[in-house]
């Protein structure tokens, strides 16, 4: 992975023209929009490569469905996994849980899965596009039958996004929801096939970070 600073990365997100800040309101309002529609109970999220839990934590902050949630966010970088535990702390949500671990590692979610809600923001932008491909097939068993995955991608040479679809759909999703071509990609789709196991001590990806994978010429 790249030695950035993925902490202080986050800063842009507060610049509200930023494509990071514009990609985050999309992706809070999906968040949103599928609590409105989820049934009466607990709902269960999965989030891989957090960061700071601004997608999550920003939709749950007024939603009304916000104590029904349940969470456990996995984030490698542990300033920004306690930045993620403070701000779930001041918001009251006692039931989101922050690891500091590599997301990658199907291990961390074995006691999670399957959740209604996998969110991969983050993430298919940093690793290779193999490994986009073995974590769309992972989501299959991070997902209940029912449940969505939300996820991002730059949309820069070569734009993935329509493969990314084509591989949820090959792997039993229904596409719900997926941006048009612009600055950034945002998808969510529908898990609508069976059941299947999660595999323990598996590696669904390794994050190599954006600029990494350019100079290999990977993305």
């Amino acid at each position: 992975m790249d030695d950035r600073d993925w902490h202080a990365w986050h800063d842009r997100y507060d610049e509200p023209e930023s494509l990071l800040a514009r990609r985050l309101a999309v992706v809070q309002d999906r968040i949103a929009r599928f609590l409105d529609a989820a049934p009466p109970g607990d709902v269960k999220v999965l989030s891989m490569c957090a960061g700071q839990g601004r997608d999550l934590l920003g939709a749950l902050e007024h939603h009304p469905r916000r104590a029904d949630v349940t969470a456990l966010l996995v984030e490698l970088d542990p300033r920004n996994a306690a930045t993620a535990r403070e701000r779930a702390a001041e918001l009251g949500l006692s039931r989101i849980e922050v690891v500091t671990g590599d997301a990658g590692l199907t291990d961390h979610y074995l006691s999670r899965a399957p959740a209604d809600l996998v969110l991969a923001c983050g993430v298919f932008g940093n690793i290779t596009p193999d490994d986009i491909q073995r974590t769309i097939a992972h989501c299959a068993a991070l997902c209940r039958p029912g449940g969505a995955t939300i996820w991002t991608r730059h949309r820069n040479e070569p734009d993935l996004v329509p493969q990314i679809c084509d591989w949820f759909a090959e792997n039993g999703f229904t596409l719900e929801f997926v941006t048009e071509p612009g600055d950034f990609g945002v998808g969510m789709h529908r898990y609508t096939d069976s059941p299947r196991r999660l595999v323990p001590g598996a590696t669904m990806f390794t994050f190599a970070g954006h600029w990494t994978l350019k100079q290999r010429g990977c993305v």
